[in-house]
C-alpha cells in the first residue's frame, strides 16, 4: 500500500492547509458519512505528528502518513489524493494492491 499525492494537491495542502516543510498531515478513518470502501466511514485528514504512522510519502519535505491503526480501512487499496478542478476540493481515490 502506498500513498500518492498529485502536484495540484501538494500546492491545495501547501495553500489551504498551510503545510510547510517538516509538518505531517495524517490521512484517517473518522465516523461519518460515507466511502465507496465502508459505509459510516469517511476519510479525514489533519496536521499531527504520528504515534506510529505504518505508511508514509513526503513531498516537497512535507509527510504525508496513515497510523498503523487506520489501515483497516483501506481494505489493501493504495490512497491517491488528487484535486477537483472544477470545485478546488482534495478527492481521494482507492486503487486495489497499490
Amino acid at each position: 500500500m502506498k500513498i500518492e499525492i498529485s502536484q495540484q494537491a501538494l500546492e491545495w495542502f501547501v495553500q489551504e492547509m498551510e503545510a510547510r516543510s517538516g509538518e505531517w498531515i495524517q490521512f484517517y478513518a473518522r465516523y461519518g458519512g460515507s466511502s465507496i470502501l465502508h459505509e459510516g466511514f469517511t476519510l479525514g485528514m489533519t496536521k499531527a505528528e504520528p504515534d506510529e504512522a505504518a505508511i508514509q510519502q513526503d513531498e516537497n519535505g512535507i509527510h504525508f502518513y496513515i497510523e498503523e491503526r487506520d489501515l483497516w480501512y483501506f481494505d489493501g487499496h493504495g490512497l491517491h489524493v488528487h484535486l477537483n478542478e472544477d470545485r478546488k476540493e482534495i478527492e481521494f481515490d482507492y486503487k486495489k494492491g497499490s
